[in-house]
């Protein structure tokens, strides 16, 4: 049995065992003072950020913070600022991205040599009034200790030096605004669904706008169904220039990558966590394109579903993906009854689009 050795952990972590000790331990090693070793595991796990997986994470999408924000609404800053210190201690309830967050941390226990996911509270708190979201971290046990406080101001302009594949808020503004600078950003939308406790990440993604850009989109637009199918069954061959989300996309390859290699050891013993699917208004014959360039970037996909227009949501519903990532409003608020999910305000479907 693997055990936990920590000097100055809690009880909890100090009696804990197999992947509960290492996720416990990872989070209580950071903030030691005194050495952290695991018996017959190395606990070493660089980060690099280039080759990690690094998500930006507003609060507002982390944690439900609709009690708070009418506070800031209604009675204002300082009120706000008081109602957090009063609240301190009150561990805030996971928010739409929570389980999403959770099973993506919960990976880097693939790796004892490098650390795949790295995520980064980007918020608009001060520092002050950010305690209550890092303690709320802290206490939902999620492996989280980097955070960027800016006082009423966007902190989505650090994903650069950060190597940020995604940021995620609850503030479309700030969203709309990265997109349009380049990053890849998504608005959450909905609230919380309830959390199992496995470990499974399922992922969901819209195609057109979403992994790859919006061009063929926008043949749709101007020309119709008819112009769009012939357009898309002449450049079957030709890959669409890759999309916001397809750093996102190869990242989470590379960690399936290593989920393979665990396959192939032990067959039968090991159980694959990480399932991909898009979910497209496509269908044939334009289905060949979006299948010839997610091979042809080099990337994959497990699942797809190419529905040819039929409503998003019952299919969503069934598959039950963590979190699904659509460039049209419609079929995100359609799924976000059922669906954690995030609007990708990208492209030409959104220019004049706004809320």
């Amino acid at each position: 049995m693997t055990r936990c050795y920590f000097n100055e952990a809690p009880k909890g972590v100090q009696a804990a065992s197999g992947r509960r000790c290492v996720r416990l331990l990872l989070l209580w090693r950071r903030r030691a003072r005194g050495p952290a070793r695991v018996e017959g595991m190395a606990m070493v796990a660089e980060l690099d950020l280039e080759r990690a997986l690094v998500i930006g994470v507003a609060s507002s999408a982390l944690f439900d913070l609709e009690e708070s924000d009418a506070v800031f609404r209604e009675q204002g800053e300082e009120r706000y600022r008081e109602y957090q210190r009063d609240h301190l201690d009150d561990v805030l309830e996971p928010g739409v991205a929570f389980p999403f967050i959770r099973r993506l941390l919960d990976l880097n226990d693939l790796s004892d040599r490098e650390r795949l996911v790295e995520v980064v509270i980007l918020s608009r708190n001060d520092p002050e009034t950010g305690m209550r979201v890092m303690r709320s971290v802290e206490r939902h046990g999620l492996d989280i200790t980097r955070a960027i406080f800016m006082q009423g101001r966007a902190p989505y302009r650090f994903m650069k030096p950060l190597h940020m594949s995604l940021f995620l808020s609850a503030n479309e503004a700030d969203v709309r605004e990265a997109i349009s600078l380049g990053f890849a950003a998504g608005h959450v939308v909905g609230r919380a669904a309830a959390d199992d406790v496995d470990m499974d990440l399922r992922i969901a993604f819209d195609f057109d706008g979403v992994l790859a850009d919006d061009s063929a989109e926008r043949v749709f637009q101007s020309g119709g169904l008819e112009e769009y199918q012939e357009n898309e069954s002449a450049l079957a061959d030709v890959p669409l220039d890759r999309g916001p989300m397809a750093d996102f996309l190869e990242k989470i390859n590379r960690i399936q990558g290593l989920e393979d290699s665990k396959s192939v050891d032990d067959p039968q013993g090991y159980r694959r966590r990480v399932r991909v699917a898009v979910v497209t208004a496509r269908s044939a014959p334009a289905h060949e394109r979006a299948i010839n360039s997610i091979h042809q970037w080099g990337l994959r996909v497990n699942d797809a579903f190419f529905l040819g227009g039929l409503p998003k949501g019952p299919m969503l519903e069934v598959l039950q993906p963590h979190i699904f990532f659509d460039d049209q409003r419609r079929h995100v608020e359609g799924a976000s009854l059922s669906t954690p999910s995030v609007h990708i305000p990208f492209g030409e479907v959104n220019r004049n689009d706004l809320p």
